[in-house]
């Protein structure tokens, strides 16, 4: 059993099981897209931007300018959550998904044309910040919206596994996106900064349109349609969250930032690092895709185990085990061993992460009422996200550089965001959904 049970319409909602395995499905071949767009961004940004689109300068400077932009596709994110979740609760889910899909395939495809700096000048990376900020707002709606499509069609006692879905959709977009960058990596360096990097991004054309078949013919989430009987649905949404479930959002922030931190630290600068320390860049990006395959299963065993065991119990693990394992971790990753590297990012990907990341969807839905859950959910996540990925990677590199080059006070960092979240998970016990 969970530790916190939804509330709302749940006792008269009608579940159809062939409905739960289409929706299920949906959500996750859609999160898997949306991620693959949005990893590629975060892949390239470490590894092509700088010369391509930032050009001509000092490289630590168009490395930092690199990094900017990704952050800003974390920090529209919240405004993604608040518009799509307003319309998520009170019109319904399905149709915000399909017009995220929309978004963030016009994003993806437009990055993969745009000049570069060595044509257009610094026109060049203002088109690439707009495209990451309409990447970011999609998928500020998008990952709410996919995780409660999967919950609230599934049963009750199935809400982690349902929920772990979506969380998986991360994974194997990360699978997907460094895959892709492996592959067009081995193409000769001229070549690749020319023109071979663009092909993963408009590879996303023709999955966009598969994923935007498969929503719709999903239904609406049974919760929603069921909770107009027996819930008055706000007219505003976000004020309703903050002014009845503030301490839910406070709360789930602080669950969120370590494994938001610990993935995006890993996937960015953990990737440069261990390149940096002499590894391949095409056998690193191989060892990176090969932990987060494993992750995707990883992922939904622990939320699987926390339909049975609690989803606190298993996150609370969680945390205390990657807090310790981050300095192992970093320490294989600055080996010159493709093995070792292979070893870390299975430690920070596939237990570490995962063992939070699993149940992390079913635990939040599970602390907002229907009638404001889309919201609740998207603001509570986007802000985490902002907070710690949308900034990992600049973090990591200033206490990377204020430690001499070395890892210690990075590992410090990530073991107190893992404190912080063991603390906040066993609070939310407390939290009364109102």
């Amino acid at each position: 059993m969970s530790q916190h049970t939804v509330t709302g319409a749940d006792a008269g909602v009608q579940r159809n099981a062939r409905d739960s395995r289409r929706a299920s499905l949906g959500s996750y071949i859609g999160a898997t897209l949306e991620w693959y767009d949005f990893i590629l961004y975060s892949t390239a940004a470490a590894l092509i931007f700088p010369t391509v689109f930032f050009g001509g300068i000092d490289p630590a400077l168009g490395a930092a300018l690199s990094y900017a932009t990704l952050a800003g596709g974390y920090v529209v994110r919240p405004v993604g959550a608040i518009v799509f979740g307003h319309f998520g609760d009170r019109l319904g889910r399905k149709r915000m998904l399909i017009i995220t899909m929309v978004l963030m395939g016009v994003a993806s495809i437009g990055i993969g044309v745009i000049p570069g700096s060595d044509t257009a000048g610094p026109a060049a990376a203002v088109a690439l910040v707009g495209l990451r900020l309409l990447q970011g707002i999609a998928v500020g709606g998008e990952w709410a919206g996919a995780s409660l499509m999967s919950i609230e069609h599934a049963r009750p006692e199935r809400r982690g596994f349902a929920g772990a879905l979506v969380q998986s959709g991360g994974p194997s977009g990360s699978v997907l996106a460094t895959l892709a960058f492996g592959l067009v990596s081995l193409l000769p360096t001229e070549q690749l900064m020319s023109w071979g990097w663009r092909l993963p991004f408009l590879a996303s054309a023709l999955v966009v349109v598969l994923a935007i078949a498969i929503r719709v013919g999903v239904k609406e989430s049974p919760e929603f349609v069921a909770a107009e009987h027996v819930e008055e649905r706000p007219r505003v949404p976000l004020l309703s969250t903050f002014a009845e479930n503030w301490k839910s959002v406070l709360v789930i922030v602080l669950t969120a930032l370590s494994p938001f931190f610990l993935q995006s630290v890993t996937s960015t600068f953990g990737l440069q690092f261990a390149i940096a320390s002499g590894n391949a860049q095409p056998v690193t990006l191989w060892m990176l895709s090969i932990a987060n395959f494993v992750s995707i299963f990883a992922t939904l065993g622990f939320a699987a185990l926390s339909d049975r065991v609690g989803r606190v119990r298993i996150m609370a693990t969680g945390f205390v085990v990657s807090g310790i394992l981050v300095w192992v971790a970093f320490a294989l990753l600055g080996a010159h061993s493709t093995f070792a590297v292979l070893g870390a990012f299975v430690l920070l990907l596939a237990i570490g992460n995962a063992m939070v990341a699993g149940p992390l969807a079913a635990y939040m839905a599970e602390l907002f009422p229907v009638k404001n859950r889309f919201t609740g959910v998207g603001v509570s996540y986007q802000l985490a996200a902002t907070i710690a990925a949308g900034f990992a990677p600049l973090i990591a590199t200033t206490l990377i550089a204020s430690a001499n080059g070395g890892t210690t006070l990075l590992t410090t960092f990530v073991s107190v965001l893992a404190a912080v979240g063991l603390i906040a998970a066993l609070l939310s016990r407390r939290v009364r959904v109102a």
